[in-house]
């Protein structure tokens, strides 16, 4: 829309993340093989550590890993020069046969996320996503999450385009095969921080979710469990995040998004922007 006529409609298409927004509660998935990935190069690494980057295309969360000062000085150690683009390849082609192979034990849906998903069907709203995942790891993970009962309308895959998160490039292109626009007409939905900025570069709404994602990095169960005090720390943590990477709204999980749609669609037809 140009500057002298803001858009007031419907918001036209929701772009969710997969791991820890509408899939694999807590975010599980990649975290351990990138552990075992690097174990296997002789580098240990935490798995607080290897959530650190999360949401990044994989390529690149390996070379964010790498950057760590511990990890850094252990590759020079090890292997006897800096941790540079072909280590990030031979990290990289350890963690991927690792990760197909688990990915599709971590399909289950977010709880309410596939009663989200009809709710936003009904208001005839495209069901987009992004992830940080390549193709590869997709091909496995889709028809396990169809199977579940998760289904959407397009998928654009880490690798697919010349950069991932936090450039725009996946949201635009998703406005394109949706054939949905302006961008403000659009809400991303994601559990990490260069998910958030993705959405943020593309001119979208974004909504950050917490307890679901990454930034707690729990189970459904392991989180439960937790001390009503320590669950609270653990959620304001997280949110705290992701406001600070300039969300627009935050929430515990997509379970909660329905009204979150409406509170857009007020701001929209008040001839609001993101």
């Amino acid at each position: 829309m140009t500057a002298g006529r803001p858009y007031r409609g419907p918001v036209k298409a929701v772009i969710f993340d997969w791991a820890g927004t509408i899939v694999d509660f807590g975010s599980c998935a990649p975290v351990q093989v990138f552990v075992d990935a690097f174990a296997a190069c002789g580098i240990p690494v935490t798995p607080a550590e290897a959530r650190g980057p999360m949401g990044l295309p994989k390529w690149d969360h390996i070379a964010a890993m790498g950057r760590i000062a511990h990890v850094a000085d252990a590759w020079l150690r090890l292997h006897g020069h800096p941790f540079g683009a072909e280590d990030i390849d031979e990290v990289y082609r350890r963690f991927l046969p690792l990760q197909v192979e688990t990915v599709a034990r971590h399909a289950e849906p977010i709880p309410g996320a596939v009663e989200m998903i009809a709710a936003l069907r009904r208001r005839h709203i495209a069901i987009g996503s992004t992830t940080g995942y390549s193709r590869e790891v997709m091909a496995p993970l889709q028809p396990a999450a169809e199977r579940h009962g998760i289904t959407v309308d397009n998928v654009v895959c880490a690798g697919d385009l010349a950069a991932g998160r936090p450039s725009p490039l996946m949201c635009l292109q998703t406005m394109i095969a949706l054939q949905v626009w302006p961008a403000e007409a659009c809400v991303k939905v994601d559990d990490t921080t260069p998910g958030i900025e993705e959405g943020l570069n593309a001119g979208m709404w974004t909504v950050g979710v917490t307890v679901s994602g990454n930034e707690v990095g729990l189970t459904r169960d392991a989180f439960a469990a937790l001390p009503p005090h320590e669950r609270e720390a653990r959620r304001g943590t997280a949110e705290a995040k992701m406001r600070a990477a300039g969300a627009h709204f935050v929430l515990d999980s997509v379970a909660g998004l329905a009204p979150v749609i409406d509170e857009i669609e007020a701001r929209l037809a008040a001839g609001r922007r993101p």
